[in-house]
């Protein structure tokens, strides 16, 4: 496995996406964050800073999960369906290489993206004066961006083997039941039914609980899980991210052109 190669992939993918103009979103989400500074305190004239805090931390998980889904799933596609994949191989590009390059491409977009967005909320968030716990909304963000890379990973599995539409549904499916895995458990043990319970728990081994990963919640209040539960959700992040890539690998492999 080259790193040349695995680089040359990545920064090739992540200046095609950003000639996509997806930065575009940024200003698009600064104009939801004032509009919902301007509209919230009307509604809600007591916890008004919490809830703008809280809606503008899950208007960038939003906007990042629709990118990691929408573009993730279309990575390989589009290069199949251009034929360029077919030239790709053909030069001493491995599978390997070919799929961390342009996982590692995207992860670059999401990162840039993620911290683009945070430092217009923080600015936001200073310029209405709204107090805001600033090393728990850093770390919420650094999870997020942990979260979205395993998402785009989840896409890339789902984008190599099926159509750009059906691994969209899917990989959005992963991700909804992802934060939901840990309340299907629940729901298991409440039916007290056997069959219901093996299917939720093994569901849950299944699906990455994203909860691990979700800390939005957590960041408003700033209470923040202690240092060795935060270490422990990131390497479950990664290690699954890893599982996820070696799966869309082998399926790349597979594939025939």
């Amino acid at each position: 496995m080259n790193v040349g190669r695995i680089w040359a992939v990545a920064s090739n993918g992540f200046r095609e996406v950003i000639r996509d103009r997806i930065l575009y979103l940024i200003g698009f989400f600064a104009l939801l964050l004032i509009i919902a500074m301007r509209l919230l305190p009307e509604v809600a004239t007591t916890t008004s800073d919490k809830i703008v805090i809280d809606f503008g931390l899950a208007a960038i998980e939003i906007l990042g999960v629709i990118v990691a889904v929408f573009v993730g799933t279309g990575l390989i596609n589009k290069e199949i369906e251009k034929r360029t994949v077919l030239v790709l191989i053909a030069k001493p590009l491995s599978h390997s290489e070919f799929i961390l390059g342009k996982h590692l491409g995207l992860s670059g977009v999401l990162g840039v993206l993620i911290f683009a967005m945070a430092v217009t909320y923080l600015f936001l968030l200073s310029f209405g004066r709204i107090d805001y716990p600033l090393p728990s909304i850093l770390v919420s963000n650094l999870f997020l961006f942990l979260e979205l890379c395993l998402i785009t990973a989840v896409a890339l599995v789902f984008g190599v083997f099926t159509s750009s539409l059906l691994a969209t549904m899917l990989s959005f499916g992963v991700y909804l039941m992802g934060n939901l895995s840990r309340d299907l458990v629940e729901l298991g043990n409440l039916s007290q039914n056997s069959s219901i319970q093996a299917m939720t728990e093994g569901l849950y081994l299944v699906l990455p609980d994203l909860s691990r990963l979700n800390l939005k919640n957590e960041a408003v209040y700033s209470i923040l899980p202690s240092p060795m539960t935060l270490l422990s959700n990131g390497v479950y992040a990664l290690f699954y991210t890893t599982i996820l890539l070696a799966i869309a690998i082998l399926l790349f492999s597979r594939r025939q052109f």
